[in-house]
């Protein structure tokens, strides 16, 4: 026995025996609860999570899962040197590879956080499923690039490093590179603008100044518009955001209103019958609603109404198609009451001087 407390107190490196067991006991110690923590909790809290509704504590375990093993074995020598006496460079050294580590996973786990919301918003919003809205895939990718830089920030400061100089010139470094991209900026943010703002989605048809089409790729810088002729044609983003946009495909129903001119010679009687036939024909025709038809004026060359109606659709071909079936049959039925149609025509009276 006393040969056995002999052994423990002998000292190497300025530790004894016992503190060498113990240091050791300290890491075997906390090795084995990180372990079970990862095989056995983080396993039921794996199954836990499975059963509830939101996914996004799926995504929570899946970050935790993502730690590596060497994180864990440094966390439990950190530990178990804290009851020796060891070399300041062996403490520096470690202490740097923990600091990497924390950095490292920290800026990978707010990373895909980042991602993981970005990735539901677009889902949300479609762009993801049909892969042609770039501005998901950009707001990543700023993402990404800004806690790494940030990530890399911090792991200079703690490592020792003076990073006042460095961010000062990368300050006016990117003033530089601000002021020569300025356009291209301008479009990117742009970009961001329509992504969250909304005021037009792929498959929508807008009017853009001279310009209209349907929009078929909301890109970066630009977006492309496929015109009625068929061409394509390309948009800056900052153009879109600052020039007034009519959007079509937002439009819940389509008004219509045009005029009928009747000749003067038209009775009274048959000019009361107007308003209430037409309103018949408009209701008898699909997605058609009448709104007003009245005797508006007395025009130059004719009898003037003005009829007013909505078709329940904002697709430019069922308007039409309704429009023109509206047209033959108020025709139809001009003919049949016997009520003719003006047009453009003037009368000349001359007097016979004697």
């Amino acid at each position: 026995m006393d040969a056995f407390k002999e052994i423990l107190t002998q000292t190497y490196w300025h530790n004894t025996v016992e503190n060498y067991l113990i240091a050791f006991g300290v890491f075997v110690v906390f090795l084995i609860i990180f372990k079970i923590f990862e095989k056995i909790l983080l396993k039921k809290l794996e199954k836990l999570v499975k059963k509830t509704k939101t996914d996004i504590d799926d995504e929570l375990i899946k970050i935790i899962e993502s730690i590596p093993n060497i994180f864990y074995v440094l966390i439990s020598v950190y530990i178990g040197l804290q009851f020796l006496l060891v070399n300041s460079m062996i403490t520096k050294i470690l202490n740097a590879l923990l600091i990497i580590l924390i950095i490292y996973w920290g800026t990978k786990a707010a990373t895909n956080i980042i991602e993981y919301v970005l990735y539901k918003m677009a889902a949300k919003k479609g762009s993801v499923k049909r892969e042609k809205n770039s501005t998901y895939f950009a707001l990543s990718l700023v993402a990404k690039i800004v806690l790494w830089a940030t990530g890399f920030l911090l792991l200079l400061s703690n490592l020792g490093v003076n990073i006042t100089a460095f961010v000062a010139s990368l300050g006016i470094g990117g003033i530089a590179i601000a002021l020569a991209a300025q356009n291209i900026l301008g479009d990117i943010f742009s970009s961001f603008s329509i992504y969250f703002d909304k005021p037009f989605e792929i498959g929508d048809y807008i009017v853009v100044g001279e310009q209209k089409g349907t929009v078929k790729r909301i890109g970066l810088k630009t977006t492309r518009i496929q015109a009625l002729q068929g061409e394509e044609i390309v948009v800056s983003n900052r153009k879109l955001t600052d020039t007034q946009i009519r959007n079509f495909k937002k439009m819940k129903k389509r008004r219509i209103d045009f005029e009928i001119h009747a000749t003067y010679d038209t009775p009274t009687t048959k000019m009361k019958k107007v308003p209430g036939m037409i309103r018949k024909i408009i209701k008898d025709v699909k997605l058609c609603t009448p709104d007003r038809i009245h005797f508006k004026e007395f025009g130059d060359s004719g009898l003037i109404f003005e009829i007013v109606y909505f078709v329940d659709s904002n697709s430019y071909k069922e308007s039409m198609g309704a429009r023109q079936e509206i047209n033959l049959e108020i025709k139809k039925a001009f003919e049949k009451e016997g009520i003719e149609m003006a047009f453009p025509t003037r009368t000349l009276h001359v007097n016979k001087l004697n």
